[in-house]
This record gives structure tokens, sequence and C-alpha cells, in this order.
């Protein structure tokens, strides 16, 4: 099947954005990878390859990586994908907008609610860029599995239903595989959500908890971010798909979970400050902790493991008493 779109520009350089990229370019695609930061461009142009977070694998010299914002939307894209950090889109896009064209969607592969705002990430481009058409693209995609060619399934959300198939057949491969919804807010809930349960989950492993426990933790942290997504509009039926469960699923287990890692690294003891520091990629779920919870309390919506995570990440609580705390809650029907 040809692709859609014959020129895409990626903006962000980390794991994701490289591995659209990738992807793209094997569709035959002609793709811009645009670095917020000269040195990480330069050094991707001589090495081919994305040392810092993508290591290991060829960027096709077809592949043009730039750093000048004017540089990256000469090409004339037909799709732009926002592959930039919840809680940096704002700082990129507001530095971007003079450049971008405004009919061409962007796509975003964020996973977090910015904090303040309590916006995501389609919101934040909007604001940032004006009116544009926005989609997300989003699900189990652990960026490393997905350059070895590995199979994937994932989801395009938008509101314009011609967007979401568009981004489907511009997507899809022999071993990625995408499905499409107009439910564009449960996407983006799902997987900024599902990363705050995912540090929960690497707590659960930090400190031994075993595998009863972190069944019942993801059991039970679908169903909150289930609740909050349905008050706030979102359909139920998404977070039962690939961007919710399927999503929560994977950075709950895999060893290539930042979220999962880092909370476990905070059960074996390590302060949220040390792991921050010392995590080349951002942890969304840390910021987006706050966020959910903020949510949570805007719309009355009860949701005892994100406060659970909250306290031990910002109120020093220990991860051993923030499960106890849990397993002693008023017992009720599920």
């Amino acid at each position: 099947m040809p692709t859609p779109y014959s020129r895409v520009t990626i903006v962000g350089d980390g794991a994701m954005g490289t591995v659209c990229a990738l992807l793209l370019h094997d569709l035959g695609t002609e793709v811009s990878l645009w670095s917020a930061f000269p040195s990480q461009a330069e050094d991707m142009r001589r090495e081919r390859e994305n040392r810092q977070f993508l290591p290991g694998f060829a960027i096709p010299l077809s592949v043009a990586i730039v750093d000048d914002p004017a540089e990256a939307f000469t090409t004339a894209p037909e799709m732009i994908l926002s592959a930039v950090p919840c809680q940096f889109m704002r700082s990129v896009w507001t530095k971007l907008a003079p450049f971008v064209p405004k009919d061409v969607p962007i796509v975003s592969v964020a996973k977090g609610i910015e904090t303040g705002t309590l916006l995501c990430p389609t919101e934040i481009i909007r604001a940032c860029v004006g009116p544009v058409i926005t989609a997300c693209l989003s699900g189990p995609s652990i960026a490393r599995e997905v350059a070895a060619k590995k199979p994937a399934s994932v989801v395009s959300a938008s509101e314009d239903p011609a967007v979401a198939e568009q981004i489907q057949k511009g997507f899809s491969t022999k071993y990625f595989r995408v499905y499409r919804s107009a439910d564009l807010l449960g996407v983006e809930l799902a997987g900024a959500s599902k990363n705050v349960i995912a540090l929960a989950g690497g707590i659960c492993d930090g400190i031994g908890a075993g595998d009863n426990a972190k069944a019942s933790l993801l059991t039970r942290g679908l169903v909150e971010i289930s609740r909050l997504g349905v008050v706030m509009g979102a359909r139920a039926e998404t977070f039962n798909g690939l961007a919710g469960v399927g999503d929560l699923v994977t950075t709950c287990i895999s060893k290539h979970s930042r979220n999962r890692t880092a909370g476990e690294r905070i059960g074996r003891g390590e302060t949220v400050e040390e792991v921050v520091a010392s995590t080349k990629s951002v942890i969304e779920g840390v910021a987006t902790t706050r966020a959910v919870l903020a949510l949570a309390q805007r719309h009355d919506v009860e949701m005892p493991i994100v406060e659970a995570m909250a306290g031990v990440l910002f109120d020093k609580n220990s991860p051993h008493d923030a499960i106890e705390l849990l397993m002693t809650r008023p017992l009720h029907s599920e």
C-alpha cells in the first residue's frame, strides 16, 4: 500500500522521534528530523546514529537531521510529527510556531499532561500554533522493539476520521499495525495516566511485593484511569484497548520502560531526585502524577493509587507504607 505522506517533519530527537524517522523512511517517506540541540543534531549527522537515546540503530543518510527551526519546514511537509516530551512542548512549539504551515496535520506521540494547565499534548500544540488539525499516535510501542522491527500495534486518534485513517495508512507496516479511533481525548489521557501506574508497578518490583500485588495494581489502576477519562468525556472502551490496557501492560512489565524502571529504583531506596538526575530520557510519569491528581480533584474522581504515588514522589512517604495504605482501605465491592 503506498504511503499517503511523501514528506514528513519530525520535531524532537528522542527515542520515539528517531524510531518514527526510521519507520517512515522504510515506507519511502522523505523525513526531516529536527533537534532543539545543535550539538545533538551534529552528533547524529556525523555518527548517523542517535547515541544518546536510541543507540545501535543506523539512521539512513537520506534522513535529514536539522537544528534550524526554519530549515525543518522548508521541505513543505505533508504531516508534522511531534515527539517532544509533554513538559517541554510549550517552549518548543512557541519557538516553532512562526515557521509551521497551518494547513498540515500535527501528530503527537508524547504521553503526558502539562502541569499547571492540565492540557493534553494536542491541546498544547493548538494553544501554541493556533487552530491546526491535530492527532495522536499511541499504544504499546517500546522504541527499541519497534526499531528492531518486532511486531507492535498502536492507535491513531483524531477528531477528524479522515486524518486518523490517513495516519493509519501512513504508518502501517508488516511489523507496525495501526488501528484508528475518534476518541482523541481518551487516547491521550490513557497514554499519560498509565505512566503513573507504571511508576507504582515499578515500586512493586523494587520492594519485592510479588506478582499478585502487581496484577492487582494494574487492574485497579486501569479502573482509576478509566473512571477519570469517562468523567472527562472519553469513551470507556478506549481504556480497554491498545491505548489503555495494552500500553499499561507494556509499560508496567518492560525492562525498557523508563517509568517502571524509575519506580523500581525508588522502591529499592533511591530518591526521586537521584533517579531523575541519572536518567537520560524524561520520566514523564513523575510530572504527570501531579497533573492526574489535579484532574482527579477537579472532577471529584477517587484515584487512591495516584494519591499514593503522589505521597511517595512528593511527600517522601515510604513505598512500603503506600502499599499498606492501599491494602487497608475500607472494603467494598469491585
